[in-house]
């Protein structure tokens, strides 16, 4: 079965912008997607806490160097780099570099689903 789009949909960034930053959340579903991702900017050592998804995720960092962790495993990927982590794996990344970080998290899912494993 191929379905299409009818109409071509340019998102802009200002419509899946994240709090005040340039951080974005692209929610596939609400555009007729069968992905989702984040787009981060992270100065350094920012970056999210340690989490899961039912599905896998794929970054891509685009500037600066990434520590990448999935389960016990720790990889450092630098821009042009593409990483990605099972279902079900806990992982994070961070911002090992000196300059920003900027990253892509790719969500095979058309709705981005994660769990924290704490609070904080």
């Amino acid at each position: 079965m191929n379905t299409t789009s009818s109409a071509l949909e340019a998102v802009t960034a200002a419509d899946i912008r994240i709090g005040t930053g340039r951080s974005r959340r692209f929610v596939g579903a609400d555009h007729g997607a069968a992905i989702s991702y984040f787009y981060v900017e992270n100065q350094p050592g920012e970056g999210p806490g340690l989490h899961w998804h039912p599905y896998p995720e794929t970054w891509v960092v685009l500037e600066g160097t990434a520590g990448i962790t999935v389960g016990d495993e720790t990889i450092v990927a630098s821009a042009g780099d593409t990483a990605t982590g099972p279902a079900f794996v806990p992982h994070c990344f961070t911002n090992v570099g000196e300059g920003m970080l900027r990253i892509i998290g790719i969500h095979a899912s058309a709705t981005i689903i994660q769990t924290f494993l704490s609070d904080d």
